[in-house]
């Protein structure tokens, strides 16, 4: 087909066009990652060695929470699976946690730290948390030198009021709220709660708030009861939030195991309808909500069932765990609760679906789906940073398996530098041989001596460059070969003599031994290397299988279930393929160059064998096919 000039103009045009486009693309792509490398590598400060990302992850992929969270604190469990307990302080005191931005520090504090056993319950305000997303804050931790910054009452909002995390022993429960609403009465603590250190109730003596005015309740006011409970049986009536005035009062109980909300105003009693009842000694999140006239009750983060009224005015002591009044009279006909309590939490809002749920995934035994951990990141270089991390988790197997691996490495590297140090020399030796090989006329036996020491082939050469064709394999045949006349010539006084057929075919014979001799000092080792490039890979597959093998054993043994306890392991489990892989690749690389120059050395001493002999064939004919020979010329003339 024809083009105009016009046409090709206008091709030109549109591909100048699409390639200026294109231009545009990846400049924008290129200031993009740029951007994005940019942001991931800034510090909040330098003077901390270590941060950790951590992601509360809301989204269908994580705890799936829809309706709106907003600002909450958030439980960080640490363990030794996720956090580096030898590089922090033995109390916890060098933790930071920075906002998603990279700059806005984020008030926290720290309900344990044990720094022995490798576990630590820390608390942190997270200002916005994104329902139905995902985000992210920063742990910086790794710097001694700096004290604790933990503010427990800057970690709740002002509408929080009272959180009990019930990790005192013989003392009254303390607020970490601001109002400092600490309890009355001293509580039995309960190792091994859901949280840490929980509430022991007998059902005979119940926890005694204080009296005091944050916590009053006014008529039809917002409210918010949140606790993990676990109670050891089921019984009838039984009164976990018990606060009553004359005849108003507020209840939050379970009836043979189904969570209640009672309120009465007036005289008149009203209760929230029964559902499924809790299954004794299993931790449940109970939570109740309260504005507008209407009462919500949660379990799980789910709602259970709803009552439309309004909350009564309650200025007397609540109490926890039974029923009493403030005046001394008699319980309204509760019993106590008997079992185990958790993390309390009371407000004066109407907390979000979205927010109870948070709170029952984020510190129940799901708390994975919400909280997530990104691997450590360090100041200091990637080989002290993500290479320590994957070092520190290699199993003893895993090091046998490097430890056979590292040794094969260095006797593959030992035996191709031996090899090609002894085919270079072999090259430059050949190469001088033959130098002086070719300018023997008639006498093959010119450069040897019977002491296999090299002739100086009548002062052409010097003593050294005699001495240094001694290493050639070519030099050994010759030698072979030349041996072989001399002997024939010694039937004849040492003078040359001619040499029949069978005669040359002996010698050649006797050169093609010195050929499979040459040719298996060529070789000599190679073995090693087949080894190293078939057997490595082998080697550290079989590390790396047994490294997961074992990781997601002690997973399953552990119970825990992360990205955080999974990655160092099999990354780790991978070590052994690499450090294989390390073995078979330069040992690959060195075998196909050192066998292609024992091809090159091979075909030199064949063909030296085959020039040898016709040299040798052309200067010891016999006389009888010399005489015939010249006769037929001669008759041809």
């Amino acid at each position: 087909m024809t083009m105009t000039v016009t046409d090709i103009c206008r091709r030109g045009a549109r591909r100048f066009g699409l390639a200026r486009r294109s231009a545009r693309l990846l400049f924008g792509a290129f200031v993009a990652l740029t951007a994005a490398s940019s942001s991931a590598s800034a510090w909040w400060n330098e003077d901390w060695q270590l941060r950790k990302k951590i992601t509360i992850d809301a989204s269908a992929t994580g705890a799936n929470i829809t309706d709106p969270i907003g600002a909450t604190s958030v439980l960080v469990r640490l363990h030794v699976g996720n956090f580096r307990f030898s590089s922090a302080k033995e109390d916890g005191g060098d933790l930071r946690f920075v906002a998603g931005d990279d700059k806005t520090p984020l008030k926290h504090h720290v309900e344990k730290f044990d720094f022995a056993l490798g576990e630590a319950l820390i608390w942190v305000a997270v200002p916005n948390v994104q329902a139905g997303g995902k985000t992210d804050f920063w742990l910086y931790y790794g710097e001694k030198k700096f004290g604790s910054v933990a503010d427990p009452k800057g970690t709740y909002d002002p509408e929080t009021l009272l959180v009990y995390h019930f990790n005192e022993r013989g003392a009254p429960a303390v607020d970490s709220s601001m109002w400092g609403n600490n309890s009355t009465s001293v509580g039995q603590a309960a190792d091994g709660a859901i949280i840490g250190t929980g509430l022991r109730l007998d059902g005979r003596a119940p926890l005694a708030l204080p009296a005091s005015s944050s916590l009053a309740l006014p008529s039809a006011g917002a409210f918010t009861f949140s606790a993990w409970v676990k109670p050891a049986a089921l019984a009838s009536n039984v009164a976990l939030y018990s606060r009553r005035d004359s005849a108003e009062a507020l209840v939050i109980g379970l009836d043979n195991g189904a969570p209640f909300v009672e309120v009465t105003n007036g005289g008149v009693v009203q209760r929230s309808a029964a559902g499924g009842p809790i299954a004794p000694n299993s931790w449940r999140h109970l939570a109740v909500t309260a504005a507008g006239g209407r009462v919500v009750l949660y379990v799980d983060g789910a709602p259970y069932s709803t009552l439309d009224a309004a909350l009564p005015g309650l200025k007397s002591a609540a109490t926890i765990g039974g029923e009493a009044s403030a005046d001394g009279a008699a319980p309204g006909g509760f019993a106590g609760f008997v079992g185990d309590l958790d993390e309390l939490q009371i407000s004066n809002v109407a907390r979000p679906p979205g927010f109870i749920k948070f709170a029952a995934i984020g510190q129940g035994p799901d708390h994975t789906k919400l909280v997530s951990f990104s691997v450590d990141e360090e100041t200091a270089s990637w080989l002290s940073g993500y290479l320590a991390v994957i070092l520190k988790s290699v199993t003893f197997d895993g090091w046998v398996v490097i430890g056979l691996l590292t040794i094969m490495a260095v006797i593959s590297w030992v035996v191709m530098i031996d090899r090609a140090t002894y085919l270079n020399r072999q090259a430059r030796a050949n190469e001088r041989f033959m130098d002086s090989f070719r300018d023997i006329a008639t006498d093959l036996t010119a450069l040897d001596h019977d002491d296999d020491r090299i002739s100086t082939f009548g002062g052409r050469i010097s003593a050294e460059q005699a001495e240094a064709m001694r290493p050639s394999s070519l030099y050994r045949i010759y030698h072979i070969g030349a041996s072989e006349i001399r002997h024939r010539f010694a039937a004849n006084g040492g003078r040359p003599t001619a040499l029949s057929g069978p005669s040359i075919a002996a010698i050649r014979a006797a050169l093609d031994s010195g050929v499979v001799k040459e040719t298996q000092k060529l070789n000599q080792l190679m073995v090693v290397l087949t080894i190293a490039i078939s057997g490595g890979p082998f080697l550290g597959l079989l590390g790396t299988v047994v490294g997961v093998m074992i990781t997601f054993a002690a997973i399953a043994t552990s119970g825990d279930v992360n990205v955080n306890a999974i990655a160092p392991g099999i990354a780790a489990a991978l070590v052994a393929t690499v450090a294989g892989l390390g073995v078979a690749i330069p040992a690959l690389f060195g075998y196909n160059y050192l066998i292609s120059r024992i091809k090159d050395l091979t075909s030199d001493i064949h063909v030296f064998v085959d020039e040898f002999v016709t040299k040798m064939a052309e200067s010891y004919a016999e006389v009888g096919e010399t005489s015939e020979r010249r006769a037929v010329g001669e008759r041809a003339r």
